[in-house]
């Protein structure tokens, strides 16, 4: 069935299964263990941190591979809550992903500036004045929390102008690279701050991640303990599952990123032929800069339950937006933020692709959108 769910989970890659099943086979030992055969599994564990930190930038010992983003996202912001001071504010963009905003919610509930977002959900640098709002002593802003790209619309914020402002400001800054990672060029992420993400959104298996661990972080370090990761984290490494995330990753980047042009096309021509054939269709963010493989349509008829299991009945795997929200009800709070009212937002329908969409599995989509709403006006 062609795939278009990519931004909730992606297949295993090729490569990265290959990787995975060889070191079961030559590198399953605890790295931890005080035997030659495990401490060359260690040795290929510290090899794999090398090879993000030269994907993504920084020093190899910045990086703690994780259980995905969500654990390291609670880390962080665990973190915050025990050593920013007790007044102290934290700014977060309204869309960011639940795995960020549940644990901010908890830990700084009553002290959350949250950040004014535009129509197509980007955090404005013009009329915000980011630089000034972190700088202002009497804002209290001690930390921010902007991701890369959205889950749900594919909308690409400017974090790292907002990387630089928090550093310039003396703030610290988390980014959620989860989407932007295995898309576009990694190159630079890993220069902003603490960076998150998880392998599953590009490729890796599910169960890795990884946290990129901020200057001057020291003490998070010791929060996540453990006498693995360099003192890091506590756990067993995965390391099949580890080197698997990095073969995955490393392939995106040098065979893949570069064909983003070609995808943008596809895209377009896609938004294009449902527009049309579906009158009335809006595409949310249609003038931002977003991933080339997202797009979110809002359908001018029908609830988006009914669209998702037509295309599923003819062959096509879409999303009603994200999928760590489908199971909570409830209007989505990234187009709540954007300014979609809760009637609207129940008529948007989120596709994502990945490398392997072929222009005709486009092409083949949007046929499949026009024949369902030929079914869904009757």
């Amino acid at each position: 069935m062609p795939y278009f769910d990519h931004n909730a989970t992606t297949p295993l890659t090729a490569v990265a299964r290959e990787t995975w099943l060889r070191a079961q086979d030559e590198a399953w030992q605890n790295p931890s263990s005080p035997y030659r055969a495990a401490a060359q599994v260690k040795i290929r564990l510290e090899a794999a941190r090398e090879k993000f930190a030269i994907l993504l930038g920084d020093e190899a010992e910045r990086y703690v591979f994780t259980s995905g983003a969500t654990e390291a996202a609670n880390a962080v912001i665990g973190w915050w809550a025990k050593t920013l001071p007790a007044d102290a504010l934290i700014a977060v963009n309204p869309t960011e992903h639940p795995c960020v905003l549940e644990p901010v919610k908890r830990h700084f509930e009553g002290r959350i500036k949250w950040l004014k977002v535009s129509s197509e959900g980007v955090v404005d640098l013009n009329d915000m004045k980011v630089c000034h709002l972190l700088s202002d002593k009497l804002d209290r802003v001690a930390a921010a929390l902007v991701m890369a790209a959205n889950n749900e619309t594919g909308v690409v914020q400017p974090w790292n102008e907002i990387a630089g402002a928090c550093a310039e400001a003396g703030v610290s800054y988390l980014c959620d690279a989860s989407q932007w990672l295995g898309k576009l060029p990694a190159g630079g992420v890993g220069g902003n701050g603490f960076v998150i993400a998880a392998g599953h959104k590009f490729g890796g298996p599910k169960g890795t991640g990884l946290l990129k661990l901020a200057p001057q972080s020291e003490g998070l370090r010791a929060q996540l303990g453990g006498g693995q990761e360099r003192g890091q984290r506590g756990g067993t490494e995965d390391f099949p599952g580890i080197a698997a995330m990095g073969a995955a990753l490393a392939e995106a980047e040098q065979k893949k990123v570069f064909l983003e042009t070609e995808r943008l096309v596809w895209r377009g021509e896609f938004e294009r032929a449902v527009v049309v054939a579906v009158p009335g269709t809006r595409v949310i963010g249609a003038g931002a800069d977003r991933l080339w493989n997202t797009v979110s349509l809002v359908m001018p008829f029908a609830d988006n339950t009914r669209w998702v299991t037509r295309l599923d009945k003819r062959g096509f795997q879409v999303s009603t937006g994200s999928a760590c929200a489908t199971g909570k009800g409830g209007p989505s709070h990234v187009l709540a933020a954007m300014g979609f009212d809760a009637e609207t937002a129940k008529r948007v329908v989120r596709v994502s692709s990945g490398w392997e969409t072929t222009r005709e599995d486009w092409q083949a989509l949007a046929a499949a959108f026009e024949a369902v709403a030929g079914e869904l006006r009757v």
